[in-house]
């Protein structure tokens, strides 16, 4: 590991020839014109044109839309660098004069800032090679946003094609003001599942619901009863998250239909919780459908490519935040905790290969002011986040975020 005040006053050297009004067009268009999960040609091809431009060797098409990045520079570590590309069916409401140029698609959660980071990092490293030895890996990620965009990559062979990472370092946008870099040694993000539920009843006419089961009426409990599971069936000192986020019944006011569809998505850090919960939401489903004399048992399917949970390698964790305090300043850095969010991010490591995954807050100083509450909980809740229709992160942070990528690659690389 380089000494966290040499990668400073390296990533300081490095930084010298950012251009902040460069990096914020290049992010203005890619904000302009965001792509869902594995339709990112657009953003890809605008990653992969920097990379080559910087040296890099370009794989592109990587589970079809991905993008590696390969800069050999002699001996030495080889470190990977992550960023995912995706963006969201969320129609923006920023008021921007960049605002999505898609209607119904925006990038709500920041990923157009990871691109515009990662690119910039990767040829900051590039025009500083004299500073450092080893190899760069450099990964554009489709379809992160629950596309399984990690799990995709891999499948394509990314862990035999390209050279094997000796640490994987990632970084999220995030709430909170500006300027700081929250860092949380080991559990930092939740596994992640999504579970689809279908109650079948028997369809009839609304004027004469006794001849019918209402399934509409069967998952109105179902939904209902599973807001016990986490307060009633979850210990207190158990983190977990049961979301009904899709209800889908009917087609007509006056039809009592046949069926009616719930989509569930569970957070969970324990596997023990996972599995209490998920078996939880098997009985009340089933207890609600024989309850109400459904004609046919309901259907609990766990959808495959849940996302695991993020665990941070504490050593490696405490090395990166150690050079981010030396970079900017020891109150800038401190550990949130873990997160109910969730990430495929540590399925691009391969096994045994240590991992860092950071925040950098980005709520511009004026909308963090003017937030109700008196604490930074209470603002943090306050302020549009991730997948907000308003997720609006300030510019000031272009140059910082790319500087933590910097820096955490040079904490690594040889010197």
């Amino acid at each position: 590991m380089t000494e966290p005040a040499v990668a400073a006053r390296l990533t300081r050297e490095l930084a010298s020839a950012l251009e902040h009004e460069e990096l914020e067009g290049f992010y203005q268009d890619l904000h302009r014109h965001p792509e869902t999960a594995f339709a990112e040609h657009r953003t890809a091809a605008k990653l992969a044109l920097r990379l080559r431009a910087a040296g890099f060797t370009v794989t592109e098409g990587v589970a079809r839309t991905g993008v590696v990045g390969v800069l050999g520079n002699g001996d030495g570590p080889v470190v990977w660098l992550r960023g995912d590309m995706d963006a969201l069916p969320v129609r923006e409401e920023t008021g921007l004069p960049y605002a999505s140029a898609v209607d119904g698609v925006m990038h709500a959660c920041g990923h157009d800032l990871h691109i515009t980071w990662l690119a910039a990092a990767a040829e900051a490293l590039a025009a500083g090679r004299g500073g450092w030895s080893g190899t760069l890996v450099v990964v554009g990620q489709p379809a992160e946003e629950a596309g399984g965009g990690a799990a995709a990559m891999v499948a394509d062979g990314l862990h035999a094609r390209f050279p094997r990472p000796d640490v994987l370092l990632g970084q999220h946008v995030a709430p909170g003001l500006a300027g700081f870099y929250p860092h949380t040694p080991g559990l930092t993000m939740s596994a992640t599942d999504d579970i689809d539920v279908v109650v079948h009843g028997v369809g009839g006419h609304g004027s004469r619901p006794e001849s019918t089961v209402d399934p509409v009426v069967t998952a109105a409990h179902i939904v209902t009863r599973l807001q016990t599971v986490v307060s009633r069936e979850i210990a207190a000192k158990d983190s977990a998250v049961l979301t009904v986020g899709e209800f889908h019944a009917g087609t007509k006011p006056n039809i009592i239909p046949a069926e009616a569809r719930l989509a569930l998505n569970l957070r969970s850090q324990d596997p023990r919780v996972r599995e209490r919960i998920v078996a939880a939401v098997r009985r009340i489903v089933e207890g609600e459908c024989a309850a109400a004399g459904c004609p046919v048992p309901p259907e609990v399917t766990v959808r495959p490519g849940g996302y695991p949970v993020t665990v941070n390698d504490a050593v490696l964790d405490g090395e990166i935040a150690a050079v981010h305090r030396e970079l900017f300043g020891p109150g800038s850095v401190f550990d949130f905790g873990p997160a109910m969010g969730s990430e495929d991010f540590s399925l691009l490591a391969p096994e045994g290969v240590p991992y860092d995954y950071w925040y950098v807050t980005s709520t511009p100083p004026d909308v963090w002011a003017a937030a109700p509450g008196e604490d930074l909980f209470e603002k943090f809740a306050a302020v549009p986040g991730n997948h907000s229709p308003r997720f609006a992160p300030d510019p000031s942070v272009l140059v910082p975020g790319v500087l933590t990528l910097v820096s955490a690659a040079l904490s690594r690389l040889g010197g």
